[in-house]
């Protein structure tokens, strides 16, 4: 069973996918070939948004390990 979910997202990150509507991604690659720094902000802003989730599981992570320290000690 691990091996099979293993292989599985293994094989998932053999695809290339895109963050961005089709849209959204030529007027961020033709800003950047021009010169501005439109496609550098839509970066910083995904980058933003991507904190979010990590600093959530960060402070599960740390709720995890307290409650048990704490029915350890009791």
């Amino acid at each position: 069973m691990k091996l099979r979910l293993f292989f599985g997202l293994c094989f998932t990150l053999l695809f290339e996918s895109y963050s961005q509507c089709a849209m959204c991604r030529v007027v961020a690659e033709s800003s950047q070939e021009a010169g501005a720094t439109l496609a550098n902000g839509l970066n910083s802003g995904i980058l933003y948004l991507m904190m979010f989730p990590y600093i959530l599981i960060l402070f599960g992570f740390i709720w995890m390990y307290v409650r048990k320290k704490d029915a350890i000690n009791s």
